[in-house]
């Protein structure tokens, strides 16, 4: 670890991050004019979500293998072009299949540079202060997530879909920038072997874990991808309306992970538990409220305070299920929600075009009813008090 601390490089990683997770959601709130520009099914243009999350997980698993021999700083470079070069290219193509090119760049792009974040971050300030840096990267991400689709729904009436993503690319040209001038040189300083997922995976309860964290982040994907269809086809919302809906779930998601995350490591069992079953009642409860704007968005509201828990709480577990293996963990941690993600997001846009979004919500809610099974019967979610320290492996 660096003698003093880069502050500017934490900055850096937090834009670079920023960059990205707007490029990941911004078809949620574009999703309508994409697929009517393109002349698609709303559910064909939601596999841009899809392919963008399978290829995230390919890159969070191999990323650090195949870039072992590489300074950490030019592999950050790299990725963050490829979120450059994503967005310029979804926005300027008409063919879904440069579109979906685009999309892929993302991918290999969120899955490399989420998946060595953290260990970067541990690398660039003293040891005191990587809880203060990694609350300015993952709070970065959270604001950055919460803003993509609300924002984009509503420049995208205001200056077309296409336009959106060039304006994300400027984000990420000035991440790029950031990363080159304030980052480092980072030689890599651990031996990266492909065994130790393996032997992770073989540890007790972590296999059963990452399947209900698919189950959980399933449905979270399955419902937003596809809010957007329920409420202009089940509740004839317009355009501002929408991005209205969606601010609401994404500031009451920002607002319930800064208060409600504090005490989740007391109530971790109870916050894997209680989170899902709240977040099906909702699901369900939204298929009865669509002739009511004021019950809707009260639900909506609920959605995302029952969902902010969720993210803290699963990784709380991993540090604390595998503290040897944080680093490890935390790849394969990506790597479900990614999953979780494509599935939802395909199987969603496939339900969506055959059943409608009534069908789409009523299998994401079954999905969080699992978990809460899942987890109850299955994964041991009571520790002894110790720390959890991040170690690199």
């Amino acid at each position: 670890m660096n003698n003093k601390n880069s502050w500017m490089g934490i900055w850096a990683l937090a834009l670079g991050v920023s960059g990205i997770m707007i490029g990941e959601f911004l078809p949620s709130g574009l999703l309508t004019p994409m697929a009517n520009d393109l002349n698609i099914t709303e559910g064909v243009a939601g596999q841009t979500v899809t392919v963008t999350s399978i290829f995230a997980v390919v890159a969070s698993l191999l990323s650090a293998y195949l870039s072992r021999r590489f300074d950490r700083k030019n592999v950050l470079i790299f990725f963050s072009f490829l979120t450059m070069i994503s967005s310029l290219i979804v926005g300027a193509f008409s063919n879904y299949q440069f579109i979906l090119f685009g999309r892929v760049l993302l991918g290999i792009a969120l899955g490399g540079f989420w998946s060595m974040a953290t260990a970067i971050a541990l690398r660039l300030v003293e040891e005191e202060n990587v809880p203060k840096a990694l609350g300015i990267i993952f709070g970065s991400a959270s604001f950055s997530g919460m803003m993509a689709a609300p924002l984009g729904s509503f420049l995208g009436e205001l200056i077309g879909w296409r336009n959106v993503f060039y304006l994300n690319s400027f984000v990420s040209i000035i991440g790029l920038f950031m990363i080159i001038f304030f980052l480092p040189k980072l030689r890599p300083i651990n031996e990266v072997k492909l065994r130790t997922i393996i032997d992770v995976m073989k540890l007790p309860y972590v296999k059963v874990g990452m399947f209900a964290i698919a189950l959980v982040f399933g449905g979270r994907f399955g419902i937003i991808t596809y809010l957007r269809p329920y409420l202009e086809q089940l509740m004839n919302l317009s355009a501002n309306e929408v991005s209205s809906m969606f601010l609401i779930f994404d500031f009451s998601y920002f607002m319930g992970s800064i208060i409600i995350s504090k005490h989740v490591a007391k109530n971790l069992g109870l916050s894997m538990t209680l989170s899902p079953l709240l977040l099906s009642l909702v699901g369900i409860s939204l298929l009865f409220t669509v002739h009511s704007l004021a019950l809707t968005s009260v639900l909506i509201c609920l959605l995302g305070l029952s969902y902010s828990p969720v993210p803290v709480s699963w990784s709380t577990w991993g540090a604390k299920i595998a503290p040897e293996y944080t680093e490890t963990i935390g790849g394969l941690y990506v790597s479900s929600v990614q999953v979780a993600a494509a599935f939802a997001s395909y199987m969603g846009g496939l339900v969506l075009d055959y059943k409608g979004p009534t069908a789409v919500f009523m299998i994401s809610s079954s999905s969080w009813i699992i978990a809460v099974f899942i987890v109850i019967l299955f994964v041991k979610t009571t520790f002894k008090k110790e720390s959890v320290e991040l170690v690199e492996v």
